[in-house]
């Protein structure tokens, strides 16, 4: 069965930057560039730069082998976000400033996608179609004396597949052969740009790529890296021949197409080789389990009713047969989203070996909100604004309406003393308003945070473990949600009247609600370009809008019984396995 027809009208971009919490601490300190470096949270490396890879080490490496493969490995506790976060929202913020519109999404903190296909229309309307080797690129349609000049007659920076001399002859017509190859064009050359401002004006490298979807942007970046760029050229239709989107998608294993969960991969793996596949979970050591899409693709009677088959079943969407299908196809016409100017939550939370005594219980509480309050702070002030007789006012750009408690019990011992996985049991949640009081700025973060654990809570958690005796805690969360942007143009914003906002919020929060989250095993397996302090557990079983939210940039952690050592819960299945390997 046929797949949908690509959308093949846009020009999307995507820049992954490299090795980005470990960038982030050699732009804090240069000497380190030369050196092995390692970002430590929990027990595992959850990134490390060139250095160190070029010395064996790898992501979610346990820190006890990591220092055996390399001694003088330099090892920095990342377990507070609030640098990479920063650093993460002002590279955004100066990559969507190159654009005519809101469409730059991103994938955690270090992938941005950006749809550019607005500023390639337009700049394709201005080509010297008798000249194209001497080309002007506009950034700004209200002055056209900015932008660049560039060749518009071949790419900028490497392609799949390579090519060799240029795609259009100089001095000729664009016509509609040439359409896609010329947009593509324009697209590398404007791509180079930002990556070059990116590099000069904040010091960060980033590997980049361009295609007409975020599925084949993002995986044809991967070709190259780090610090390169690639562009997949056409022809993208069979009808010019064979495809090189065929040619590209088919070479990967299916594991590494994002989008296909790896539980997912595991099925189609089990159908294609009539067997388990026993290789170690998100890797790919045994390359006799490898299964490549072009193996599935063209698999007799494959297509979307045999992947329902397949992958079908309790919680699988209805139509997933049809999504994988046409991933293996490379069809992605998913939108990148416009960015938002305000996150939907601001979340916080920490992982425990079991608390169980209240004074502890409250001793975190009050760590978790005075970290929330002041990302409130930093993700919620516009510190650039000025009131009428021009001094510095910072205003809120949004108020959230809803506090959100959330704990997790750690699960009992079973009978021959092992523990299932403490994430099973589910989240319980009470919800109630935000007191006023937190968006007072006269106080520091940590005085507001003592006043809201103990004005709200305590009270929270008294309802949520009404007993003295509340077992022992994994994990505890705690959150802002439901917000309303401010000062805005929008009929939805409420001004600058923090009261206003609060008047009518009794109605809207009518008391608080006890709601309990269960959590499948099932969390979306990225390919390797995703640093795993970005991961996030999701209730889906494959989600075919493939991209994630930041909202929980710390993921869940699962205490493992053996060392002790708190692993994040998408790496757990591998560290168990880890113990599992004789020495």
């Amino acid at each position: 069965m046929a797949a949908l027809r690509r959308d093949d009208n846009r020009v999307i971009i995507h820049f992954d930057y490299d090795c980005f919490y470990a960038s982030v601490l050699e732009a804090e300190n240069p000497a380190l560039k030369s050196l092995p470096l390692a970002v430590q949270q929990k027990q595992i490396i959850v990134t490390c730069n060139y250095e160190a890879r070029r010395r064996g080490l790898r992501k979610l490496q346990l820190i006890k082998e990591a220092k055996q493969i390399c001694p003088d490995v330099v090892i920095i506790l990342g377990e507070d976000l609030t640098k990479f976060r920063d650093v993460s929202k002002s590279l955004y913020c100066f990559l969507k400033s190159f654009l005519w519109t809101q469409k730059a999404e991103r994938l955690g903190f270090d992938e941005v996608f950006l749809d550019v296909t607005e500023m390639i229309d337009y700049n394709m309307s201005l080509l010297n179609r008798h000249d194209l080797a001497h080309s002007f690129f506009c950034l700004d349609k209200r002055d056209p004396a900015i932008g660049f000049q560039f060749d518009a007659t071949s790419y900028c920076g490497l392609t799949y597949p390579e090519t060799i001399g240029s795609p259009l002859p100089r001095n000729t017509a664009v016509d509609g052969q040439h359409n896609l190859v010329q947009r593509l064009i324009l697209g590398s050359h404007l791509a180079h740009y930002m990556r070059s401002r990116l590099d000069n004006e904040h010091g960060y490298t980033a590997t980049v790529g361009i295609s007409t979807s975020k599925l084949l942007a993002k995986l044809v970046g991967n070709v190259n890296k780090p610090n390169n760029q690639t562009t997949l050229v056409p022809p993208y239709s069979n009808s010019e021949g064979m495809s090189n989107v065929n040619r590209f998608i088919d070479d990967h294993e299916i594991g590494k197409i994002p989008g296909i969960g790896f539980k997912s991969a595991r099925k189609i793996r089990t159908y294609i080789l009539h067997r388990e596949a026993t290789f170690e979970p998100y890797t790919e050591r045994n390359v006799d389990d490898q299964v490549k899409v072009r193996e599935v693709r063209l698999t007799p009677t494959m297509g979307p009713p045999k992947l329902l088959d397949i992958l079908g079943g309790h919680g699988a969407s209805r139509d997933i047969g049809f999504q994988i299908w046409n991933l293996l196809n490379g069809v992605d016409n998913s939108e990148v989203l416009e960015a938002r100017i305000v996150p939907t939550q601001i979340s916080i939370e920490d992982s425990y070996k079991g608390l169980e005594q209240f004074e502890d219980v409250k001793k975190q509480l009050n760590l978790l909100a005075a970290s929330l309050i002041k990302r409130v702070r930093t993700d919620l002030l516009d510190e650039q604004d000025h009131d009428t007789k021009g001094n510095d006012t910072p205003r809120w750009t949004a108020l959230p309406r809803t506090l959100r408690l959330s704990t997790r019990r750690r699960s009992p011992k079973n009978a021959d003393g092992s523990r299932d996985y403490s994430y099973a049991n589910g989240r319980t949640s009470r919800s109630g308003p935000v007191p006023k009081f937190m968006f007072s700025l006269a106080e520091s973060a940590e005085a507001v945070a003592e006043k809201l654990v103990d004005d709200s809570l305590v009270s929270m958690f008294r309802k949520l473990h009404p007993d003295k005796s509340f077992g022992e805690l994994s994990l505890i969360n705690v959150a802002v949600t439901n917000m309303v942007e401010t000062a805005g143009d929008d009929k939805q914003s409420s001004g600058r009247d923090i009261g206003k906002m609060f008047k009518q919020q009794g109605s809207s929060i009518a008391s608080a609600v006890v709601e309990t989250n269960r959590l499948d095993d099932q969390v979306y397996q990225d390919s390797t370009s995703r640093n795993a302090a970005n991961v996030t557990v999701t209730t889906q079983i494959d989600n075919t809008e493939w991209e994630e939210s930041d909202e929980e940039d710390v993921p869940s952690a699962q205490l493992c019984d053996v060392c002790g050592s708190h692993i994040p819960v998408f790496a757990f299945g591998a560290h168990a396995l880890y113990h599992a390997v004789p020495d």
